[in-house]
């Protein structure tokens, strides 16, 4: 996705890339003036950028329905916030999706808009009638639908709790505080999940490569034939590397995700294998987790996939460190619940005293109008 930065000095405004503002820490050079300034500090698309609009917006569009989830941790009514919504249940789990249809039935006929994973189409935005389109980093309108946007009196605002949700969660919570006048509620998840997130980072600052496992993490367990789906640099990898692991895919993958050799897993034979997945998986016979399936249940479908070919012979399966997560749960604005599961499976002596039960507890009681009910992880050997 291309980024607007505005020079400081004479507010010429310019496009750059992620890859330039990386290459010098941020620093670039204006065309107009020749000034040299950090060009981060000074985006005006980025995620949680101000949007010009007097707040509280009532109307919002959003191209992920996982934003529902977002401001159901800062509103009590989250659906009547939406003027659209992108209808990608799949993202969500039909489980969660009929706890929010529930709640407010009014889903069900909410005008769609395409999701963040196809083309944006601004005719259907613009025939919603939105006072804000929320669009997903790397996704949403070009320039000129832009402009066709604000033209009509839609402002954009760009929001990212999946691709970089360590830069960027907090931030775009806060924008969507300070856009619909929940500011005081955004600031209090924010430092909830803060606080969290600082337990498990002090203890694992002092940890050498040798005290972190090596980790293969199968995204998406069993969703064809074939092995191994993974995570490499970015996204899910870098929860792996923030609660002190060796993520085996981020040897080769150099992007988000991607595709493993299974000869390539067999050879660097992991200490831990953790799988995701969920109801999505259930037609394939791949790992399934969540409300609609009991422990038993995700637990033999976890053996499923462990016992496949190649990946029964790992040193992971056989001393039955072998774990699975629902893939929804990590991809979520609730993420520092299966930050905390990952943390305990990963460092297990440093973080024996974390409870993300607990966690998911205090957040459905204080924070979500929609909870979330059910197991969302589980392990291969029961826990003592």
């Amino acid at each position: 996705m291309a980024l607007t930065t505005r020079c400081p000095q004479c507010g010429t405004s310019f496009k750059v890339v992620p890859d330039q503002l990386r290459v010098r820490n941020g620093l670039v050079r204006c065309g107009a003036c020749s000034t040299v300034f950090d060009g981060r500090a000074c985006l005006v698309s980025a995620p949680g950028a101000p949007v010009a609009i007097t707040p509280p917006v009532t109307k919002l569009s959003i191209d992920d329905s996982r934003f529902l989830i977002a401001l159901s941790l800062i509103h009590p009514d989250p659906v009547s916030l939406l003027a659209a919504w992108a209808g990608d249940v799949n993202r969500l789990s039909p489980e969660i999706y009929a706890a929010y249809l529930e709640k407010s039935p009014a889903l069900a006929s909410l005008p769609k808009t395409p999701s963040s994973a196809a083309a944006f189409n601004v005719e259907a935005v613009l025939g919603a009638q939105p006072q804000v389109a929320l669009v997903s980093l790397d996704s949403g309108p070009t320039d000129t639908q832009t402009a066709q946007l604000e033209q009509a009196g839609v402002r954009v605002a760009y929001i990212d709790f999946f691709q970089h949700p360590f830069e960027n969660q907090s931030r775009s919570l806060s924008l969507l505080g300070s856009m619909i006048g929940r500011e005081d509620q955004a600031q209090a998840y924010n430092a909830f999940r803060a606080a969290r997130l600082k337990v498990i980072s002090d203890r694992v600052a002092g940890l050498t490569d040798a005290q972190k496992p090596t980790v293969f993490l199968e995204a998406h367990a069993g969703n064809g034939p074939d092995c191994c789906n993974s995570v490499g640099a970015g996204n899910i990898g870098d929860y792996l590397s923030f609660v002190g692991a060796r993520n085996i895919g981020a040897e080769v993958l150099k992007q988000p995700s991607g595709k493993l050799n299974l000869e390539f897993v067999v050879e660097r034979d992991p200490d831990i294998y953790i799988a995701t997945g969920g109801p999505h998986l259930e037609k394939t016979g791949g790992f399934v987790v969540g409300p609609k399936y009991d422990v038993e249940t995700s637990r033999a479908s976890l053996r499923r996939v462990a016992g496949r070919r190649g990946l029964s012979t790992l040193k992971a399966v056989r001393e039955g460190k072998v774990h699975g997560l629902s893939h929804q749960l990590i991809n979520s604005p609730i993420d520092i619940v299966a930050t905390e599961v990952l943390a305990k499976w990963i460092q297990p002596e440093l973080f024996a005293d974390l409870d993300p039960r607990a966690t998911l507890d205090t957040i459905n009681k204080d924070f979500l109008a929609v909870p979330y009910r059910g197991d969302y992880w589980t392990d291969l050997v029961p826990a003592a």
